[in-house]
């Protein structure tokens, strides 16, 4: 029993877990049937491959593939400064009474004052880069024409496996003539760049801290 139970802790410990992702599902797609498959097939043509004389090579169907390049470059920055200042004063005193009672007033000084200052700098910078190409399926034809792709390249690097995914509406207008498109003409675009190995694992809290974090005070 204790050899089994070691078996699958190295096993679990063994397995490469693969990140989430919040591209649009599935990442690819078979394509439909175009034409009436049961007729006009012969030894040499296939009704299946054909397209019509003046028609260009542009994804426009379910399954097939367009080259998205991934061209995306944000800067962002934000610096605030404040600053108050404010004071007070007053001054009061008794000289002298005349026919009046409480004459051991006499000579008394009041004397107050009060500042207050407040100064807050605040400054944030963000700049992010990623450029690469990745091919994508169509998986869906909206009503008004325009595609709906998704898809994923993994790269396995030793124990590291890199995984770039993307996916987002197409207006196929946009498409060029070699079949490909920038993402920034990419209508809902979710793009990710994940890894998952040892690297990434060493970057990530481990559950017990996560919980001692979220219910300790201080």
């Amino acid at each position: 029993m204790k050899r089994i139970l070691l078996i699958a802790v190295l096993a679990i410990a063994g397995c490469t877990t693969v990140p989430p992702t919040n591209v649009h599902q599935p990442m690819t797609a078979r394509p439909t049937p175009r034409f009436d498959m049961a007729n006009g097939n012969g030894s040499i043509y296939q009704v299946g491959y054909s397209r019509p004389l003046f028609e260009d090579r542009r994804a426009r169907f379910v399954g097939d593939t367009i080259t998205v390049k991934i061209t995306e470059s944000t800067s962002a920055s934000a610096k605030s400064n404040s600053k108050l200042d404010k004071s007070n004063s007053s001054k009061a005193a008794v000289t002298a009474f005349s026919g009046l009672p409480g004459k051991g007033l006499l000579g008394l000084d009041l004397d107050a004052s009060s500042s207050n200052a407040f100064s807050g700098k605040g400054e944030a910078a963000n700049n992010n880069v990623f450029t690469g190409n990745i091919t994508v399926t169509v998986i869906d034809v909206m009503p008004n024409g325009n595609l709906l792709v998704s898809g994923e390249k993994q790269l396995a690097i030793g124990h590291e496996q890199e995984f770039v995914r993307i996916s987002g509406v197409i207006n196929p207008s946009f498409v060029d003539a070699f079949n490909t498109i920038e993402s920034s003409k990419v209508a809902d675009a979710r793009i990710e760049y994940k890894s998952a190995g040892q690297i990434s694992e060493g970057q990530i809290m481990g559950w017990m801290a996560r919980f001692f974090l979220n219910v300790l005070p201080f």
